[in-house]
């Protein structure tokens, strides 16, 4: 498809969040009809599924996706700092290392939010991929892991990695225990600590930091991250999309028309066409579509059409155009 979207800075002032399974390159388009601006990530890949599996697919990236950043998954220094390297060659703008993910699998392959209690181990692969890209390296975290969780644990971590070169830290202000919570309730049980976050922000001034969690708004995000570089969406910005169409304005001062429901629905059934005529299914572009219209007439009845066409024998991108007959008279008549 025919792009002429150029990136622009700094996209971290508002980032959307990282999550398997959701934040996929059709994510990745669908938001970029709401912004122009945020910085969008992968979902995190693995430093060994880079090195041993389809690395051409999972490096893939549409222009439209800039500013978009890699999120990795890896402890060994030699291996992401290859991988960074592969990353950079794709076209990425920047580089993520997980240290905040808590499952067992990922703590089984010694990375993500175990790897709070090894900071030299990140500080060395943080040097190592630094020494070998331009763009920016960045680390995503917790504020702490199990009963290690006061400020001095933090600050030691924060300290390692900017000594390491670390171009910015993104902190999910819930602390991770490692054992006895899955991933949904470590994202939901411990308590937010935002005020931690700030202490952290102005014991290392020139390290810039960015909060996520909890986030639920566009407001909450603005007046939580006043003090910091920026904040990070991340549920919110996939359940309720259409809160990004205000992002350009609110956050980049940008002079970009703010782009109407029905608009963004037409440019994702054109994409959703192409992608269906390359072999691929309706329901992996649709499925991310199907909060558009929360919170409006019909909302029901928009996620009810383009749930079942997805999963119709030969489901075409022509249900996103039934899906709109069906609910915009309702949001016209709404708004009157």
């Amino acid at each position: 498809m025919d792009i002429d979207f150029k990136p622009t800075t700094p996209a971290s002032r508002l980032e959307v969040a990282p999550m398997m399974a959701w934040t996929t390159p059709h994510q990745r388009y669908f938001m970029r009809q709401l912004t122009k601006h945020a910085l969008l990530y992968t979902e995190m890949v693995t430093s060994s599924a880079l090195i041993h599996g389809p690395r051409s697919r999972l490096l893939a990236l549409n222009p439209i996706e800039h500013p978009v950043a890699l999120q990795l998954g890896g402890s060994d220094p030699a291996a992401l700092a290859d991988c960074a390297r592969w990353a950079e060659d794709a076209g990425f703008d920047e580089i993520n290392i997980n240290i905040g993910c808590p499952s067992e699998r990922v703590q089984h392959n010694a990375f993500g939010a175990c790897l709070m209690a090894e900071p030299d181990t990140v500080a060395a692969c943080v040097e190592t991929m630094k020494a070998c890209v331009d763009v920016p390296v960045t680390v995503k975290t917790r504020i702490g892991i199990d009963n290690r969780d006061d400020d001095a644990f933090l600050h030691g971590f924060t300290d390692a990695i900017q000594s390491a070169g670390a171009d910015r830290i993104i902190i999910h202000a819930r602390k991770a225990w490692l054992s006895g919570l899955s991933p949904k309730e470590n994202r939901e049980k411990p308590p937010l600590d935002y005020s931690k976050v700030r202490r952290l922000a102005a014991r290392f001034p020139a390290l810039p930091v960015n909060l996520n969690g909890g986030l639920n708004d566009l407001d909450r995000a603005e007046a939580e991250s006043w003090e910091l570089h920026g904040a990070m969406l991340g549920r919110a910005a996939y359940h309720t999309p259409f809160m990004m169409a205000d992002v350009d304005r609110r956050f980049f001062n940008a002079p970009n028309p703010v782009p109407d429901r029905a608009s963004v629905a037409t440019a994702m059934r054109e994409y959703a066409a192409w992608h269906c005529r390359i072999g691929g299914a309706l329901g992996d572009v649709t499925r991310h579509m199907l909060g558009l219209y929360h919170g409006c007439p019909g909302g029901r009845h928009w996620r009810r059409i383009l749930s079942e066409g997805a999963q119709a024998q030969n489901g075409d991108a022509g249900v996103i155009d039934r899906a709109l007959d069906a609910v915009e008279p309702l949001a016209l008549a709404n708004s009157a």
